[in-house]
């Protein structure tokens, strides 16, 4: 399965020398508020520019490098007026498009967001979409590799390496997310009270993405665990499993963990829905739900690795070799194949909306409802030919269920430096500076206080 497709947002132009009053006694801050206003100018510039171009075709890297860009001189500003050193002549006004509501005709509306916090969550945001989209395209530009006899081991390996990119700039992702959700949109509540916010800037949306990101990392690390054994097993699929297939146990609760992953998403998602309209929110997007691809993505994507869940727990079952798991081996592996039958007939994949999309997502769920009929013939042949064991009832097999575990980790965000002012570099080097002319200043005082004293030595004012 594809990891999710998020629509960018885009922003409207601000200039920080209109609400930013440098209040130090030679306004050494001047010139850093204007080089703020222009890299956000070139932040504005590139999401328009994405925003017309294609899917296949958007610089997903030239958005990060001028979000890099940004990021340290709003957090300067940021610091400064904490500080003091910058003073707001006005609230700041940002307008952002939101892009995970859900609105009629899919139209993102642009809403008008008040202080500096709101900037920095939405550029975070945009951020985390930004790396997610390019791990997406990472992935896209590799192909079915790993099921291509002709590649050789060399290119395999280099294309894991590449798919191992990709779960990284996931796990970055999810560490933003859970930042914006954990410290961002906090500080903000707390600097001017929780106020009515699109699901966009809601934390437990935020939450939701930062699990999605986790999962969606999570599956392609799967997915790199398997490409020796798959590579190794394209020639003859199902049993017996190739000599590199790796352990059977560490797959299907990889598998549970990211079904847990996407089921927690879901439910923090769908809380939005379920709280009631406020009626005196001036904020027309701040009662809307989160939109309908993202909701049945999570959906669709727990249902997927529920299924091949069981299926690893049958193949396991039918590997052991044991003579009394022989029935319970059939029962999962029926289990996964009505859940992949279920999956083939409602249409996996059609709330995403593109029809490469949909291709490739009911491929996978035939590719695995074929695997799933192998290995299923292969352990019901064995079990009605020489083990004879019952076939447990699917409310049997619920309570064996194991818990899951993680393959990959989310990766902590922390803001860069601030391009200037209190925290960053330049702030720092002139403390050291300050302080050192004042103890060069301390010294020379004490050094001629010594030569004006009077002396006191033995024989002082003697002479021989």
């Amino acid at each position: 399965m594809s990891t999710y497709l998020y629509e960018l947002p885009t922003t409207g132009a601000i200039s920080f020398g209109d609400f930013c009053v440098d209040t130090t006694p030679s306004n050494v801050y001047a010139s850093h508020i204007a080089e703020a206003t222009q890299a956000r100018a070139n932040l504005r510039g590139v999401l328009k520019v994405t925003k017309r171009t294609d899917t296949d075709d958007k610089d997903y890297l030239r958005l990060i490098k001028v979000l890099d860009d940004y990021l340290p001189y709003l957090h300067g500003i940021m610091a400064c007026v904490v500080s003091g050193d910058i003073r707001l002549k006005s609230e700041p006004q940002f307008s952002w498009r939101t892009t995970l509501s859900a609105h009629l005709f899919h139209m993102s509306p642009r809403i008008a967001l008040a202080s500096l916090h709101a900037d920095l969550a939405s550029s975070l945001l945009t951020y985390a979409f930004a790396l997610s989209n390019f791990a997406r395209v990472t992935v896209a530009s590799l192909g079915s590799y790993e099921y291509d006899r002709a590649i050789s081991e060399i290119e395999r390996k280099a294309k894991d390496e590449k798919l191992n990119f990709a779960v990284i700039m996931l796990c970055r992702a999810s560490g933003i997310f859970t930042y914006v959700s954990e410290k961002v949109l906090l500080d903000w509540d707390k600097g001017e009270g929780a106020s009515a916010r699109p699901p966009d800037l809601r934390k437990e949306v935020n939450a939701a993405l930062a699990k999605m990101a986790l999962a969606d990392a999570q599956t392609l690390a799967i997915r790199k665990f398997l490409s020796k054994s798959a590579y190794d097993n394209a020639i003859s699929p199902g049993p017996p499993l190739p000599k590199s297939h790796p352990s059977i146990p560490l797959i299907f609760k990889f598998h549970l963990e990211c079904v847990s992953l996407y089921s927690s998403a879901r439910a923090l998602a769908m809380t939005l829905g379920s709280t009631r309209p406020s009626s005196s929110s001036s904020n027309p997007d701040s009662n809307a739900e989160v939109c309908i691809e993202l909701r049945r993505y999570l959906a669709d994507a727990s249902a997927f690795h529920t299924a091949l869940a069981h299926k690893w727990l049958g193949v396991d079952a039918g590997e052991s070799g044991a003579r009394e798991k022989g029935g319970e081996a059939v029962a999962w592996l029926l289990w996964a194949k009505k859940e992949l039958e279920d999956m083939k007939e409602s249409g996996l994949g059609i709330a995403v909306g593109r029809d490469r999309e949909k291709r490739g997502r009911k491929g996978r769920v035939a590719d695995e409802l074929e695997s799933v009929g192998v290995f299923l013939k292969h352990y019901k042949k064995i079990n009605d030919s020489l083990t004879f064991q019952p076939v447990p009832k699917q409310q049997d097999l619920q309570a064996r269920i194991p818990t899951g575990i993680l393959a990959v980790h989310a990766k902590p965000y922390t803001l860069p430096s601030p391009a200037f002012g209190p925290g960053s570099v330049e702030h720092a080097r002139l403390q050291t500076e300050t302080l050192t002319l004042e103890h060069d200043d301390s010294s020379g005082d004490e050094a001629l206080a010594s030569t004006t004293s009077p002396r006191t030595y033995a024989g002082a004012g003697s002479y021989f």
